[in-house]
């Protein structure tokens, strides 16, 4: 009995052992070879039944290998390949990205251009050669400021005329007068002026008046290059009084316009009411424009009538036609300010 108790023992503990063993294995996963029971309870090797379900360990990397070959076609399909169909989607929508950029760069370099281009209104330039202008700048501008100079064509003087004489107008006095004066020098180095040559134009720059005038003193410098008087001019002129008297009388009551008209009113040694006198070269808006505090009649032309006067040899006719018309063109805000100041003070 107790021999039998043993073997039955020892036969549970080997099963035991067994079934331990044989789960060991399985929980692991590394061994190769897996411990079996026979027929009569003997415990025999085996080979592991893993490898035959899941393929040997030479057949694995061929199993992989397809995989990562899907992989890289997948990735194909999606562009990444040179020879694939998504590549030449990408290079096709490349293309076109690409063009709308040249078009964007196109248009972008198109209205630069037409930035940079200078306009007539633009350009002011005062005795600067036409040929400087377009080394520096541009023949655009050089053109533009031939066309100022009245160096292009017999059109530019008529332009500027055009701009300053309106046509068909009456030529008749007019409410308000546009005066200028030419002078010569006396003295002995011809620093003092005296009256050469008066001119009134009116308000549509009709010329009313015109007469050059005798010398009362030696003249010591005619001041051609400027003036444009010459001693036949003025040899045989009207006499000082009977101009100054003429003259008077047509500004008796009027308007008076000029450029720096106290140098005019000086010569002809005449007076007029401060109230009556319409001076461009005082008149503030003008001044704040062009930023100078006495600007020039040429410089006024040039910005704000966009042409060129006092070129070369000065004419008083012209001169009183380019005042009257900067006169005109800020007429109603001239008038309308003097009336308001005028009406400030009688408030006050």
């Amino acid at each position: 009995v107790l021999k039998q108790k043993a073997n039955s023992s020892s036969e549970s503990l080997s099963t035991c052992q067994t079934y331990t063993k044989k789960k060991h294995p399985d929980k692991a996963g590394h061994s190769q070879e897996v411990p079996a029971i026979n027929g009569n309870g003997n415990v025999v090797k085996a080979k592991s039944t893993n490898k035959m379900d899941n393929g040997s360990g030479k057949d694995n990397p061929p199993l992989a290998k397809p995989k990562s070959k899907r992989v890289a076609t997948d990735k194909n399909l999606n562009g990444t390949k040179s020879g694939g169909k998504g590549c030449k989607e990408k290079k096709k929508n490349g293309n076109i990205l690409k063009e709308k950029g040249d078009i964007k760069h196109k248009r972008r370099k198109a209205e630069e251009h037409a930035e940079q281009q200078p306009k007539e209104a633009e350009i002011w330039f005062d005795d600067v050669d036409p040929k400087d202008i377009e080394a520096a700048i541009g023949p655009e501008a050089a053109k533009i400021a031939r066309r100022n100079l009245g160096l292009e064509t017999d059109q530019s003087k008529q332009s500027v005329e055009k701009v300053l004489v309106k046509e068909k107008a009456s030529e008749g006095l007019t409410r308000a007068v546009a005066m200028d004066c030419e002078m010569v020098g006396v003295g002995p180095k011809g620093e003092d002026s005296i009256v050469a040559r008066v001119s009134l134009v009116n308000q549509f720059g009709k010329c009313i008046y015109d007469k050059y005038v005798k010398p009362t003193e030696k003249v010591t410098d005619y001041r051609t290059a400027v003036s444009g008087i010459r001693p036949e001019n003025i040899n045989t002129g009207e006499d000082f009084k009977t101009v100054q008297k003429e003259v008077a009388n047509i500004l008796n009551g009027r308007i008076l316009v000029g450029h720096a008209l106290r140098n005019d009113l000086k010569v002809l040694f005449l007076d007029h009411p401060k109230k009556k006198i319409r001076d461009t070269q005082r008149y503030k808006p003008f001044r704040q424009r062009v930023k100078t505090a006495r600007p020039s009649l040429k410089l006024l032309c040039e910005r704000l009538l966009n042409i060129q006067v006092q070129t070369s040899e000065h004419c008083s006719i012209q001169d009183a036609q380019a005042a009257m018309r900067l006169y005109t063109l800020e007429k109603k805000k001239w008038e309308a300010a003097l009336k308001n100041k005028l009406n400030n003070k009688n408030c006050k």
